[in-house]
């Protein structure tokens, strides 16, 4: 077992798709992170495997900003103490769903409730007006793939070198950013099929490399395009950056936390 390096930054992404939201410390549950992707909208015209409007559909979706109601009740389970002084293996429970709404501004300055039908129409009236989008709400994350998603900023610089552009580490939309002791970028593949401790009690099993689509190419805050991006990750990186995790030991993470590698 040894240090590997700290936690850099925490994030979640309310919304699928839609702005994320930096944390000084977050939940990791078997099903994700409390609070991430627990909305989403399914559209008519997407894969029914994947059914959801994502920016790959509409680009501008990454500016919109969602915001808790109460972001005292939406940073941890509500009876995460209780639950913990109990068995470490104990899974506390979620708010009520109405402490844990959300208003979302749009990139034009309007707000609206996540379910006012009005959003909808926002949302249709700069995209194809003729798909039928449906708002989904689950307490389990509404990933594409794994639950938990991680990237190490000196990844990031990697990349930056080969684009030959500078780059915003939240283009890669990870839940946990990792400042590796290791200053090679990509160093974080060498984690797939082991363990790591995040914290004080955090165990996630690294599953798989994470495959990349046109997200990345986007500026988050003006959603321009900057293709050499994913041209550098698809000829050096066969497509991937960063890892997927799933947690074994659910728990508190915190900004600058000791990550250790077990296995």
């Amino acid at each position: 077992m040894r240090i590997i390096g700290t936690v850099e930054s925490l994030w979640r992404y309310p919304v699928k798709s839609m702005r994320g939201e930096e944390l000084e410390e977050l939940f990791a549950s078997y099903a994700g992170i409390y609070g991430d992707r627990l909305f989403a909208f399914e559209s008519s015209s997407a894969r029914k495997g994947l059914p959801f409007l994502t920016a790959r559909d509409q680009r501008r979706m990454i500016l919109y900003r969602p915001c808790f109601r109460d972001p005292k009740k939406a940073a941890r389970p509500v009876n995460l103490d209780d639950a913990a002084k109990l068995s470490p293996r104990v899974n506390p429970v979620s708010a009520k769903a109405a402490d844990l709404m959300i208003d979302v501004e749009t990139p034009d300055g309007n707000i609206f409730a996540i379910d006012d039908p009005k959003l909808i129409k926002h949302l249709q009236a700069s995209s194809d007006a003729n798909r039928e989008l449906t708002l989904r709400r689950s307490d389990k994350a509404l990933t594409d793939c794994c639950p938990l998603s991680i990237f190490a900023v000196q990844t990031v610089r990697k990349l930056a070198e080969e684009a030959g552009t500078a780059i915003d580490k939240r283009r890669f939309r990870a839940n946990i950013y990792l400042d590796l002791t290791s200053a090679s970028g990509f160093a974080e593949d060498e984690f797939v099929g082991k363990s790591l401790r995040i914290g004080t009690n955090v165990v996630v099993h690294v599953v798989a490399r994470d495959g990349r689509c046109v997200i990345i190419t986007f500026d988050p805050d003006t959603a321009e395009k900057t293709p050499s991006i994913l041209k550098a990750v698809a000829q050096a990186h066969e497509g991937m950056a960063g890892v997927y995790a799933a947690v074994l030991t659910e728990g508190m993470i915190r900004r600058g936390d000791a990550v250790e590698l077990l296995n």
